[in-house]
């Protein structure tokens, strides 16, 4: 029997290749979810950021008529003020419209 040791072999390659791709195609749709879900809190966190910061300059000044949008990073924040059918006091809301891959994300709260 003849043993070659010079290599590998074009069978062992396309073993090896057939493996890594298919780990790949195991691992690519999670890494994708990840980042996905990694972009949606970075958009949250901003979100509640803006809110917090209308309220605490709703407290300085009367900005309940002011309804603006601010872009971060190419993301549009929309901030309106709204009438709350619940206890009839304004409420102020930030609104982020959805994309390819993020859902819409909307965060209402009454100033206290």
């Amino acid at each position: 029997m003849l043993w070659k040791n010079d290599g590998f072999f074009l069978l062992e390659l396309l073993l090896s290749l057939s493996a890594w791709f298919m780990m790949s195609m195991f691992f690519m749709p999670l890494l994708m979810e990840l980042s996905h879900q990694s972009q949606q809190l970075v958009r949250d966190k901003k979100a509640v950021q803006f809110l917090f910061e209308e309220l605490h300059s709703n407290l300085t000044e009367d900005r309940t008529n002011s309804n603006y949008s601010i872009y971060d990073n190419g993301t549009e924040y929309k901030i309106y003020w709204i009438q709350s059918s619940d206890i009839g006091q304004k409420e102020v809301c930030v609104k982020v419209d959805k994309t390819a891959f993020l859902p819409e994300t909307e965060i209402c709260k009454v100033p206290e």
